[in-house]
């Protein structure tokens, strides 16, 4: 059986395999359900999903295409896009709002329609963090609010983030059904045995479908993939920020040469022009000038006058 490169006990929830197994399989759907009903804190309470159709096409030939990670709905018919995004994109809050207007615009039936909607929840768990979040916060929920009166103007739209490297709990700090999905989410592929804070069946569910021992030669060869490709990733990005850091200081110093250059020559030539009206006032004391006279053309204060 393929091993190289595998040495961990649970597979690593970030790797794009071990994120749809877990998440988006019929077979462990009870998984997400117990995710997202831990998300949502009792508001509803989700009995069951059906999974949709991931790929999407806009209603014209030459619109984008839309590939979910994870795409659902529940028992009441409100739609749930799941994404797990390893890091940070330059517009990923409008990708993340593109992406809703598909469970929007899907819900059109044929014929006659009032435009009456179903909830739409787009939830992304995020391996990095907003660079505008403010206080560490993990868990962002946006609806569409009234600016003035700051209430919620539509109930049917949520988006939830959770920047995951802000959940910092510790195991004796776990109170919630959410902390403690927070906490397997997180640590998963570091640990090396069930932790005993997470008794409940569904994360003993949990960490046998996430044991890479039990996975058969097929998704051991698709995770260990998954893994390099994450890992190459991971390096690919780190070289990156490196790489970045080391021309933004290679510009620093280039830029700080150039202002000290510039300001040398700045100064030579002050200095310069300093040293000829010395000569100047010099030759001025030579020929029998007045020193006021001398102070008042070049001016010179009397004392370098004075040592002409």
């Amino acid at each position: 059986m393929c091993t190289e490169g595998i040495i961990d006990r649970y597979v690593n929830f970030y790797t794009d395999f071990a994120f749809k197994k877990l998440f988006g399989t019929e077979m462990n759907k009870d998984l997400l359900i117990s995710f997202l009903n831990a998300l949502l804190h009792g508001r509803e309470e989700i009995e069951d999903i059906t999974y949709l159709n991931t790929e999407h096409i806009g209603t014209q030939e030459y619109d984008r295409r839309a590939v979910f990670d994870v795409y659902c709905k529940n028992n009441n018919g409100e739609m749930f896009v799941v994404e797990m995004q390893k890091g940070e994109q330059q517009f990923f809050k409008d990708r993340s709002i593109y992406y809703s207007s598909f469970a929007i615009r899907e819900q059109a039936p044929k014929g006659v329609w009032n435009y009456e909607l179903k909830g739409v929840y787009t939830i992304g768990i995020l391996n990095f963090c907003f660079t505008d979040s403010r206080n560490k916060e993990y868990y962002h929920e946006v609806k569409l609010l009234d600016t003035r009166t700051k209430e919620l103007f539509y109930d049917k739209l949520t988006f939830i983030y959770l920047e995951m490297p802000n959940f910092i709990k510790k195991e004796d700090e776990l109170e919630s059904m959410f902390d403690k999905w927070m906490y397997a989410i997180r640590h998963l592929g570091a640990l090396e045995k069930r932790p005993d804070i997470l008794r409940e069946k569904i994360f003993q569910r949990l960490f046998d479908v996430a044991e890479i021992a039990k996975f058969d030669r097929k998704e051991r060869y698709e995770y260990e993939d998954s893994l390099k490709a994450y890992r190459d990733w991971f390096s690919v990005m780190e070289t990156a920020e490196i790489r970045g850091m080391e021309r933004g200081m290679k510009k620093g110093m280039e830029k700080g040469m150039e202002k000290g250059m510039e300001e040398g020559m700045k100064q030579g030539i002050e200095e310069g022009k300093h040293r000829q009206l010395i000569d100047t006032a010099r030759r001025m004391k030579e020929l029998g000038m007045d020193d006021d006279l001398i102070a008042h053309a070049t001016g010179l204060s009397s004392e370098e006058i004075a040592n002409c």
